[in-house]
């Protein structure tokens, strides 16, 4: 099985809800580092899992969308806690949207809010 990741940081604003979380339900920010790994078990003509200047340009669009927002005013978080469990499977889903590379048999996003706390997701499909 073959593995390419690329990582990217970027800030944005969060609030929880749902809880009592003190200083964390309000308003505050998170430097994230957002890693995509994608993972398949056959290589393209040219050597590649994917192209990486393909992977970059998804997620240079998918991390400009979220630079400097407020997660909780935006349409994907509607009616969800903003937390990293949540946004690490809505980064995941907008990629696996983006990227088609038929070999790919699954993606990975693993996000940082942090340096030690850190969510994943992985999305399963044919390849």
């Amino acid at each position: 099985m073959y593995s390419v990741a690329v990582q990217r940081d970027f800030i944005a604003q969060h609030y929880l809800i749902g809880g009592d979380w003190g200083a964390e339900n309000q308003p505050h920010s998170h430097h994230y580092r957002l890693e995509l790994e994608l993972q398949g078990a056959a290589l393209d003509q040219h050597g590649y899992l994917v192209d990486i200047v393909e992977i970059e340009s998804h997620l240079d669009t998918l991390v400009a969308y979220y630079r400097d927002a407020t997660l909780n005013d935006l349409p994907e978080f509607q009616g969800l806690n903003p937390s990293i469990e949540h946004f690490s499977r809505i980064l995941c889903t907008a990629l696996g949207q983006r990227i088609q590379a038929a070999n790919i048999t699954a993606l990975v996003v693993r996000l940082w809010e942090n340096q030690i706390a850190w969510a994943a997701y992985r999305l399963e499909r044919g390849g």
